[in-house]
């Protein structure tokens, strides 16, 4: 059996001009990144933080996803306005949408796309940047370490 060649990526995402869903104040935007193994069926494998008031985010959560090569490895990216405390997502604001593969990504360093609505329609003129670096070394291990009553020697 051939060994499958595999690297780790490290994908950050930003949005620009989403919709405005809340009032009195701006969409408290977040990213939930999908991936899709087979057929129609997606399922979340992350989510950014939400940031609050902000049309315009700059994500800090990284997402660290393994790219195999020669495997098309497609992705959705859905952006949500959060504006309770529950994990599901059916009871918040729909933002907009960007499919692609994480090929596609990895190519072009970086991948801006319009945000679609589930329809297919624009989400207005919302739009969606991916950057991709790839993590070199995946030998390296970091341990954080704590220590108490140590002798005084």
């Amino acid at each position: 059996m051939a060994a499958q060649c595999v690297t780790k990526v490290a994908l950050n995402v930003s949005c620009a001009n989403l919709l405005d869903k809340d009032i009195g104040s701006k969409s408290d935007p977040l990213c939930v990144l999908f991936l899709n193994t087979s057929g129609q069926q997606w399922y979340e494998v992350e989510r950014t933080e939400r940031i609050k008031n902000c049309l315009n985010p700059q994500f800090s959560k990284t997402f660290i996803i393994d790219y195999y090569f020669e495997v098309v490895q497609k992705l959705k990216f859905g952006v949500y306005d959060i504006d309770n405390k529950t994990i599901e997502l059916s009871d918040d604001d729909f933002l907009g949408e960007c499919e692609c593969t994480l090929g596609q990504i990895v190519s072009s360093k970086k991948l801006t796309r319009p945000l679609v609505m589930k329809t297919g329609r624009p989400a207005g003129k919302g739009s969606i940047t991916i950057s991709a670096e790839e993590i070199k070394d995946n030998r390296v291990v970091l341990f954080e370490m704590e220590a108490r009553k140590l002798d005084n020697k």
